[in-house]
């Protein structure tokens, strides 16, 4: 296997043991693909659930600019809702995971298609 899909792999026991979720597989290898080389990156791999800044530039750039949503107090209640469901004590929330979740938490899974 590849260190992607050795990645894929640690996304999708997150997405089922933390979360709670059966992945897709297909739609997660997609969404952890478009994140591109950030994944092999430490720090820019996981989100800073806390960080203000990062959760703006979560909406900014992925829900605005990536799946086109209009910018309403609806994302930054979806990010909170995301961020709840990995768990907040939960210190390495994967970027893939999140971005997963806001994709299926908004149907926008055509984004990837």
């Amino acid at each position: 296997m590849s260190k992607r899909d050795d990645l894929i792999a640690k996304y999708a026991e997150d997405l089922s043991s933390k979360c709670s979720m059966t992945p897709d597989m297909a739609l997660l290898t997609k969404v952890t693909i478009g994140c591109g080389p950030a994944i092999y990156n430490n720090d820019a791999s996981t989100v800073a659930g806390s960080d203000p800044s990062e959760l703006e530039t979560i909406k900014k750039n992925f829900l605005m600019k990536k799946l086109g949503l209009e910018d309403s107090p609806k994302l930054m209640e979806a990010i909170d809702a995301v961020i709840d469901t990995y768990g907040r004590s939960n210190r390495s929330k994967y970027r893939a995971v999140v971005y997963y979740m806001l994709v299926k938490h908004f149907g926008k899974e055509s984004a990837y298609a």
